[in-house]
């Protein structure tokens, strides 16, 4: 039932001032005299390794992971958790070979890097797909499946929590990236705090139910007992859930383009980092890679709980919507329910922090790269600093208010986090090859990155909809499976193209990224604590293979 008590309010109460204080205190003591771009857009350089950390954690995870990953745990089982899992690992190769690339060439936004590598066309075709992923797939579902949890755990309306969340993100996004960076540290305390709350309580009602009293121990024991099937990594062709979570493919194929995809080549979270020194950043993104090893704790295994409860007759209504039709993403919000007085509060203040976090990234991303590879190269060549900070912050309220006058349209969805992975993965192929061959091949020429990006989204549509077409004649690949094929053609066209029509010398040298093997030198404690990541990784596919 969803009602919140006194001591609900209060805690969020407290929650929303301390941010807001937080936030201002940030922005007032940290605020320098003149309003620079960079300033507002990539904190020059202010935030410490543990800012970043959190800061990319903070905005990575949101409803979709609470919700969404909640329901695909319910769905699928802990499979769900490898992406997160490799994306730990994705992390360190980013710190490694990618990041120090960034800050050697002295990059702020990736359509920059693509101007410089290859030519302004390339850069603004991919700033605009940037833009409308972020704001029409990104925004629109972080703020749904926000609105959709807390209008399922407190007394308001969907449409009341959908200008409300909005409202809030703008306010903390308008304060720049320092304060972003710096709350999110906050932010990340109260969404893990609040996350490990809502995961002791599924294990505790499951132990309950299955007379072992409060211990969470006996629960993980039922669910290796009554749900075996969840608590495979990897599925074989035999398993239904193949199409979805397609074999090897979470380890070394689609799933490895899609975190690199998102975690090196995406403003949205790259951001974070560029403002810093290589050092601190490296530090930052380790300390991140740490930080999504917990999130299958907080986000999977309570709906994973939850399909045992409700396959032992439990929470038979809950689960179903007004057709009768089972809704996994319905897990999360069933359980918040449960909570008791306080602890309901908490987990709401966990919820919103995530979403608000998520928002305020996105949008603050959204406003970089409009200004500074859109506004000011096509509309103010001649813009100040106030101007660009000006527009950032115009930018913000306005693609804020697209995406939730679209978030109701999400409504339809059963498990909007495999939706959302889908859809990014038509655009993820073709960012990744474009931006490892500019990086890493040396003779890529101009005409192959223009290809590269005109074609990452019909070639995935072809994979997607060709078995439709033919009547099943062409298979019907897994998305993860199709995003490692559509990434090969990618790659083949664009050698092809860049052998085939070599650019002149001259073209070519303006056009010069700077990489040397000396960037990706690491750290003795980077090194440690990379193979103290990669040592558990390979612990939990072997124990849950």
């Amino acid at each position: 039932m969803n009602v919140l008590q006194t001591a609900d309010y209060i805690v969020f109460f407290i929650y929303f001032v301390l941010v807001t204080a937080y936030g201002m205190y940030i922005y007032r003591s940290k605020k320098n005299t003149s309003s620079s771009s960079q300033e507002y857009f990539l904190a020059e350089g202010s935030l410490t390794w543990w800012a970043i950390g959190a800061s990319l954690i903070a905005s990575n995870i949101s409803a979709e992971h609470f919700i969404g990953m909640s329901g695909s745990g319910f769905a699928l089982g802990l499979a769900i958790a490898s992406y997160e899992w490799m994306a730990a690992a994705t992390l360190i190769l980013v710190a490694i070979f990618i990041l120090p690339v960034y800050l050697k060439n002295k990059i702020f936004t990736m359509p920059q890097f693509l101007a410089k590598r290859y030519n302004g066309s390339v850069s603004t075709i991919m700033a605009v797909i940037w833009l409308l992923i972020y704001v029409f797939v990104n925004l629109t579902s972080i703020i749904y499946l926000g609105a959709l949890a807390i209008s399922s755990i407190a007394p308001v309306s969907f449409e009341f929590c959908i200008i409300g969340l909005s409202l809030f993100s703008v306010i903390v996004t308008l304060g720049g990236m320092k304060v972003i960076g710096y709350t999110d540290i906050f932010q990340v305390v109260v969404l893990i705090l609040g996350g490990l709350v809502t995961t002791y309580l599924s294990l505790t009602l499951l132990s309950e139910q299955f007379g072992f009293g409060k211990d969470i121990f006996k629960a993980l024991s039922v669910i290796a007992e009554k749900a075996p099937d969840h608590l495979h990594m990897i599925f074989d062709k035999s398993s239904p859930h193949y199409v979805e979570l397609p074999g090897m493919s979470v380890l070394i194929g689609g799933m490895l383009i899609n975190n690199l995809a998102y975690w090196g080549c995406n403003q949205y979270i790259v951001q974070r980092a560029l403002g810093a020194d290589l050092k601190t950043a490296r530090k930052g993104i380790l300390f991140a890679a740490f930080l999504k090893l917990l999130v299958p704790i907080i986000a999977v295994l309570p709906g994973i709980a939850m399909y045992v409860m409700h396959q032992n007759g439990m929470f038979q209504q809950e689960m179903v919507d007004a057709a009768g039709v089972l809704k996994p993403d319905h897990a999360y919000p069933t359980l918040m329910n449960l909570l008791p007085a306080g602890l309901k509060g908490i987990a709401l203040a966990a919820l919103t922090a995530a979403i608000v976090a998520s928002l305020a990234g996105k949008a603050n991303s959204i406003s970089t790269i409009f200004s500074l590879d859109i506004y000011k190269k096509y509309f103010n060549t001649n813009a100040s600093e106030r101007k660009l900070v000006l527009t950032g912050r115009w930018c913000v309220v306005i693609c804020m208010a697209i995406a939730a006058v679209v978030a109701p349209a999400l409504k339809s969805l059963d498990q909007a986090y495999q939706f959302i992975q889908e859809y990014v993965g038509f655009f993820s192929p073709g960012v990744l090859a474009i931006f490892l061959l500019g990086m890493f091949w040396k003779r890529t020429t101009a005409s192959a990155g223009l290809a590269g990006a005109f074609l990452t989204v019909p070639i995935a549509a072809v994979l997607k909809f060709l078995p439709m077409w033919t009547n099943g004649a062409f298979p019907d690949y897994p998305f993860l499976d199709r995003m490692t094929i559509a990434f090969f053609i990618i790659v083949l066209l664009m050698v092809a193209i860049s052998l085939l029509k070599p650019e002149p010398k001259e073209q070519h040298e303006a056009h010069k990224i700077e990489v040397d093997t000396a960037l990706f030198k690491v750290s003795s404690e980077f090194v440690i604590g990379s193979f103290i990541i990669s040592g558990i990784l390979v612990a939990l596919y072997t124990v849950f293979w």
